[in-house]
């Protein structure tokens, strides 16, 4: 018997019901298991190293943000010193489903991590933190990886997906290189911090799991490899599938929609869209893709947040969306309807919009346990980071901001925040806390956003390469711009049978204004409920590209004048520099006896990058001609016509512009002179950039 065959028919041995590393893996990689309630059923739950002083909302103390070293309690065993991340012994049977570490300190991540399983005093799986979670000491990529790759191996998010069933019990402790004791006698790690948070499930007493042994990877390898490497290329298996089509082409006009239908029992499985506008970026986020089954609306998201981008368009790709550069943009989750589907796209925007797309769809057999895709969004505008007078709460305080809230029956399977930052500070120290049926304190308490994320320390690197976690753009860790990250779930998937209330703190270094805007998806029963409501005015806000679009407090303005620019390069003419009453400090850059095509390049320093608005206040005369404007080497303006009868100063504005930290260039290229001038003249009084 092959290896292959052997291991279908162990899995064929298994009784209906029963849970394993065979079953588990192969529900993550089956997306239609997504769309049908869990059976047998379980509940998704999490340890970690949250600040323990946060036991009751009120206080101060339900923002503490000591989230590091945080353990359950200290063990000694054979003389060494194991600190207890996570212990299930009056639970029952479950399985790990995600496991996400990061350290600081001369030992990261070197410590030995041990995963106790059914109370045995042998670990089923021993090895370093890192070797485990990241490396090649378990499983290997992708199942068990770090990111972002442009980070430090060090300061990275280290996440485990494999996951590790166990019967009866699961304890996971972690030994230090080195171990100190306080003044109260209460062993600490000695040289290492240690942050952690590990998503589990519980079922019932009465299921059957088989616990995992490490004899299982090579008995399931083949399948094993197969999982690894649908998941190293994110394999959207509906490309490959024979499915019926709709074609979802529009041209929206502004304040227009139109509508699709399809018929029968039917899920789709991939949904494709491009946009067409002037301005992509607000179109991505004006124009909004509804959905509803069975005539139950579920579905209310910009075009943008709903492929995973916000509104930049950039590339990402993970298991259940793909967004490259050029545009197009496809979600592969699957959509199950029993008789009737509703596509709407709406243009909420002051603009024609083009779409371009296409649904595809085939069979599905409902049953009891089908549920409707859904996905909510809304935008906390221009909202304080901090409690302020007035507002409830403790003045100063982070705040909770409510990502969904769902009545129902169903399963929450991920999120996606769009943030844009206005200060160079870190917006992300808030943890997630999640309360399933009625829970009065959260069985999901985190210990930072960029944790929940999947990455580590306020890292602004791009990672786009893993199945579930994603943070295409990331520069407004520390910069007055856009961040996007995203999180999937699919074992980690969190079950609720009344409702699900997801709340993450938004906990900024500083007080200033940001714009936080969250898009959640999940699976319901007929019948369920989202109580976000439509937020018609955040799609038609104008996107945020400058700090100025968000807040006016503390901008920054940058002048430059001319006549202090060092020049650079230039391809002709004489540089002089003017005396008069018209411009600031009396001066002007003076550049005569030009020729078409000639090129002046001038330079100027700025000790921070980013985006700003760009005016330059141009001179006017009759012997001055038409011409190219550059910034950095980027056109930013094409045949500015500066001729006029007198002497004047103009001012033109450039709106958004992209500055960089240190030397930045600002070039002039003649395109014609003036009439009866055969050779003109250019001048400008100063370069005006404000955020």
């Amino acid at each position: 018997m092959t290896a292959a065959a052997s291991v279908l028919a162990v899995g064929g041995a298994l009784a209906q019901g029963t849970v394993s590393v065979e079953t588990l893996l192969k529900e993550m990689i089956d997306r239609d298991a997504l769309a049908r309630f869990p059976s047998p059923a379980y509940t998704c739950k999490q340890f970690s190293s949250y600040d323990r002083v946060s036991t009751e909302k009120g206080p101060s103390s339900w923002f503490g943000n000591a989230d590091a070293n945080q353990f359950i309690r200290v063990e000694t065993t054979d003389g060494r010193t194991e600190f207890v991340m996570m212990d299930t012994e009056e639970q029952g049977p479950g399985a790990i489903v995600r496991f996400w570490m990061t350290f600081a300190g001369n030992n990261r991540g070197n410590g030995t991590l041990r995963i106790y399983l059914d109370g045995s005093d042998t670990p089923a799986i021993e090895g370093t933190a890192f070797g485990v979670l990241s490396g090649n000491e378990f499983v290997g990529a992708p199942l068990a990886t770090s990111v972002s790759k442009l980070t430090p191996y060090g300061e990275r998010g280290h996440d485990l997906y494999f996951p590790i069933p166990y019967g009866k019990s699961c304890k996971i402790t972690y030994e230090c290189k080195q171990v100190h004791k306080d003044n109260n006698g209460k062993l600490w790690p000695g040289d290492e911090v240690v942050y952690y948070n590990i998503n589990y499930r519980t079922y019932s007493p009465q299921t059957r799991v088989i616990t995992f042994a490490p004899g299982q990877l090579a008995q399931y390898k083949t399948l094993i490899d197969k999982v690894q490497d649908q998941m190293r290329n994110n394999y959207h298996n509906a490309v490959d599938m024979k499915l019926s089509s709709i074609d979802l082409g529009a041209e929206l006009a502004p304040g227009a929609s139109k509508s699709f239908e399809i018929k029968g029992s039917r899920a789709i499985r991939q949904l494709g869209l491009k946009l067409s506008a002037d301005d992509r970026m607000q179109a991505l986020r004006s124009t909004v893709l509804e959905i509803a089954f069975d005539g139950e609306q579920t579905v209310w998201v910009p075009i943008g947040d709903f492929m995973g981008i916000g509104y930049h368009q950039m590339d990402t790709n993970n298991w259940y969306v793909t967004a490259p550069d050029d545009g197009q943009m496809d979600a592969f989750w699957v959509m199950p309807f029993k008789s009737h589907c509703k596509i709407t796209l709406h243009n909420l925007g002051e603009q024609p919009v083009g779409v371009a797309g296409q649904a595809r769809y085939g069979s599905w057999r409902w049953d009891a346990r089908s549920m409707h895709f859904g996905s909510d969004w809304h935008q906390y505008t221009k909202i304080d980071t901090k409690v302020k007078k007035g507002e409830p709460g403790n003045e100063g305080d982070s705040k909770d901001i409510n990502y969904t809230t769902l009545k129902g029956k169903g399963v929450y399977v991920g999120d996606a925040l769009a943030i844009f930052n206005t200060t160079n500070a870190w917006w992300g120290e808030g943890d997630e806390k999640v309360y399933v049926d009625g829970e009065t304190f959260p069985s999901h308490f985190g210990t930072g956003s960029e944790d929940y994320y999947g990455y580590a320390w306020c890292s602004p690197s791009v990672f786009t390469d893993h199945p579930f976690i994603a943070q295409p753009v990331g520069r407004g860790s520390f910069e007055p711009t856009l961040s996007v990250n995203s999180r999937y779930r699919a074992l980690d998937g969190i079950p609720f049978t009344k409702e699900i209330v997801f709340d993450m703190e938004l906990w900024h270094w500083v007080q200033c204004k940001v714009n936080y805007a969250p898009t959640t998806f999940w699976y319901m029963m007929p019948g369920g409920k989202t109580l976000i409501e439509k937020d018609i005015k955040g799609v038609q806000e104008k996107v945020a590209i400058r700090k100025s679009d968000v807040t006016s407090e503390g901008l920054l303005t940058l002048e430059f004048e001319s006549e202090n620019l060092p020049v650079e390069s230039k391809t002709g003419g004489i540089v002089d520099y003017q005396n008069g009453a018209e411009w600031s400090n009396g001066c002007q850059i003076y550049w005569r006896e030009v020729e078409p095509g000639a090129k002046l390049t001038t330079q100027f320093r700025t000790g921070k990058g980013g985006i700003y608005d760009m005016t330059v206040l141009f001179t006017t005369a009759r012997d001055y001609g038409v011409y190219n404007i550059y910034l950095n080497g980027v056109k930013i303006g094409s045949k500015i016509d500066l001729n006029n009868p007198q002497i004047k100063v103009k001012p033109i504005g450039f709106g958004n512009v992209e500055l960089k930290s240190g030397v930045n260039t600002f070039t002039v290229e003649q395109v014609s002179a003036p009439k009866d001038f055969p050779k003109s003249v250019f001048g400008f009084d100063k370069l005006v950039f404000q955020e």
